[in-house]
């Protein structure tokens, strides 16, 4: 009997952003793994979906993933879902969909394509070029000034994710080594109601914020332009 685990993009923010094929997935299968159940409950509620949703997460044991892997292999059919976005992106769905290729190759991984906040925010920029780099989360400390080396002489767009806490302190980086000189993106909450896209020089989106400490709120997406544009 062939068997299916699914990978489902769920919206980043505007719950109306879910597919039809997404909903009648999730409907269908006999799990949903999520980050957050209380959170995947939201959407579940607002589509009338009824079927059962197990935690799976960073801090998820590892007897917790062996148990999935059995389950899978004993013929249940499972959902992944993040919070918000696609899946295994800056996810810890990867670690299990990694061991699904390597210990049940029988299993056919289905993805089910939606919402990413970094595509979402990299669409509304015009920066140029084919090429970007993508840092997921930045590390806090070790590693991070060396991206910020990296992304400072970069000739393709640099996308990477902040928290609120954080961001001031990255807005000023970026402010120091790239002036007024080149081009960067702040995307804030995307699709949400206070959804914020701010495209300047590093130096004004820094002053932006500073100006206006109230919209250092919610979730955010940097995107910073290329050397060459």
């Amino acid at each position: 009997m062939e068997r299916h685990f699914y990978i489902i993009a769920t919206p980043i923010g505007n719950l109306d952003d879910m597919t039809y094929r997404a909903v009648n997935v999730l409907k269908d299968v006999d799990t949903i793994l999520c980050e957050d159940t209380r959170v995947t409950q939201r959407l579940l509620d607002h589509y009338t979906i009824a079927t059962p949703t197990q935690s799976y997460h960073a801090q998820s044991s590892k007897h917790k993933e062996n148990t999935i892997i059995q389950r899978i292999a004993s013929g249940t059919t499972f959902a992944l879902v993040s919070d918000a976005g696609t899946p295994t992106i800056s996810d810890p769905g990867v670690k299990l969909i990694a061991r699904i290729r390597s210990e049940l190759p029988e299993v056919t991984l289905i993805p089910i394509p939606g919402a990413s906040a970094l595509v979402t925010a990299l669409c509304t920029t015009g920066f140029s070029g084919n090429q970007f780099t993508f840092y997921g989360f930045l590390p806090h400390k070790k590693g991070r000034s060396k991206i910020f080396d990296t992304i400072e002489v970069a000739e393709h767009v640099a996308v990477f994710y902040e928290s609120p806490h954080r961001l001031m302190k990255t807005l000023a980086e970026l402010s120091k080594r790239l002036g007024g000189d080149r081009t960067i993106g702040v995307a804030r909450e995307l699709t949400k109601i206070y959804e914020e896209i701010v495209i300047n020089t590093a130096e004004n989106v820094h002053q932006y914020f500073l100006d206006n400490p109230d919209h250092v709120r919610g979730e955010f997406v940097i995107l910073v332009n290329t050397t060459s544009s």
